[in-house]
């Protein structure tokens, strides 16, 4: 008799995964799950630090969210959304028109991050094509920046790991040396950069801007870069740029959305409004797959037409605008306000900021703890004074990783950094197990 770990071997192919690494550590089967906690079929725990990929909000089987997705699975599970419409997509999209950045008005529906940056490339180059803008065909982006792994999203961004294989399907496009702030070429430090850096991007727009649709970003905090962080400066002056050189500006905030930056949104924080924005991961609580790309006004009234003018913008997802997905939306809205959550994680932020830096401040292999909203990261180096990296070859951190695990720790590593990216609802009781786990494992893979 196969055992269920073996079972799953058998069929499943894991996402972002060399499967011959499950030789070695094999699948954790989750049975069920309750708040921070996960527990698998053999009844052992493991606290979820990094919101199973960034996307529970709210902890695991969060009772309003579970009572609101009760209440509309009786009522309506799913129906087509071309032509069709339903109130928790109506009382969604007004919802949220009242919450993002001012400006944004029009919510085009679909069903996973990637999707909604495909649909975001094409509707700013559509728009483009429409408006007598003709001559702009190719997008700007970060270095070292993420925006998903469909084609058209791998081609916006720079990570060799995900898209070096694919570069004879991808689009030619024009990438931006990124914002480094732990290891500034400048020799600038986070408290006194005026930009510096910014240099680059207004290079890039005087040799390329009369060509560029679109700048793409992970506002402030690029995530599988290793969750660098650089200034809300930085956005405004990009915001600035974007307008003089008739670029719009796409703000990916898929994982920077819904309170992670300790604003509702990341662009929130630098006070700018982009032409467009992409919304997924914490919009439904992680509970299912949607998400939302959202435009200002000029850019849906460049679609708007008689159909034989051939404008229309043909792109859909049979599970665009689902109604279980909309009610969970709604519900994390609903908690999100009632429960004053973000209030409550800027609190728990400041501690968690305390204590990281109280254990792992003076360690010799800790170049940089750094933080926004409840996202705190520890860089790993092998040389603190002369920020050296490890050798990538030595997997470090999936080395602290497994180890985590067996201390019941789900800390999945960006690289050699390590990072907390929790529900925003954690206690400090949770959190201080998490750093005590963490230390534990760095101690006997790196030495204490």
């Amino acid at each position: 008799m196969p055992t269920i770990e073996e079972r799953d071997l058998r069929h499943i192919w894991h996402p972002c995964a060399q499967m011959k690494d499950y030789e070695q550590l094999p699948p954790m089967v989750i049975d069920h799950a309750k708040g921070v906690w996960l527990y698998d079929v053999h009844g052992h725990a493991y606290l979820d630090i990094v919101s199973s990929w960034w996307a529970n909000l709210l902890g695991h089987t969060n009772e309003n969210i579970n009572a609101a997705l009760k209440e509309q699975l009786d009522r309506l599970e799913h129906v087509i959304f071309a032509n069709f419409s339903h109130r928790p997509a109506i009382e969604l999209a007004e919802r949220l028109a009242s919450l993002v950045p001012e400006g944004l008005t029009k919510f085009h529906f679909n069903d996973n991050g990637s999707s909604a940056v495909e649909a975001a490339l094409k509707m700013a180059f559509q728009y483009c094509q429409q408006t007598g803008r003709t001559e702009k065909t190719r997008f700007m982006c970060l270095t070292e920046g993420y925006h998903g792994e469909t084609i058209g999203a791998l081609s916006v961004g720079s990570m060799d790991l995900f898209a070096e294989m694919y570069k004879p399907m991808m689009m030619d496009n024009i990438h931006v040396e990124a914002p480094d702030c732990y290891r500034c070429p400048f020799g600038e430090t986070r408290e006194d950069c005026a930009c510096e850096c910014f240099v680059h991007a207004e290079r890039a727009f005087a040799e390329h801007g009369h060509e560029t649709v679109a700048m793409i970003v992970e506002p402030l905090l690029q995530g599988s870069a290793g969750m660098r962080i650089y200034p809300e400066e930085y956005l405004r002056k990009l915001r600035a740029l974007c307008d003089a050189h008739d670029v719009l500006l796409i703000a990916d905030e898929i994982a920077t959305g819904f309170g992670r930056t300790g604003r509702l949104f990341a662009c929130e924080r630098a006070g700018i409004t982009p032409d467009i924005m992409c919304l997924s991961k914490g919009l439904t609580g992680g509970y299912l797959p949607m998400s939302i790309t959202i435009v200002k006004e000029k850019i849906y009234e460049a679609f708007y037409a008689d159909w034989s003018e051939g404008k229309a913008f043909m792109h859909s997802h049979t599970y665009a605008g689902n109604p279980l997905g909309c009610a969970a939306a709604l519900a994390v809205l609903d908690i999100l306000d009632e429960e004053n959550i973000l209030e409550r994680a800027a609190e728990t932020a400041r501690w968690l900021t305390e204590r990281l830096t109280e254990v792992f401040g003076t360690h010799p292999n800790v170049g940089e703890i750094r933080h926004i909203g409840l996202i705190h990261a520890v860089e790993l180096v092998e040389d603190r004074g002369e920020k050296r990296p490890f050798d990538g070859k030595r997997r470090l951190g999936y080395a602290i990783y497994r180890r985590a695990l067996k201390h019941g720790l789900l800390l999945r590593p960006l690289g050699d950094v390590l990072y907390f990216n929790p529900p925003l609802n954690i206690g400090k009781p949770e959190l201080e197990i998490a750093i005590e786990r963490m230390k534990c494992s760095m101690d006997e893979v790196l030495g204490a």
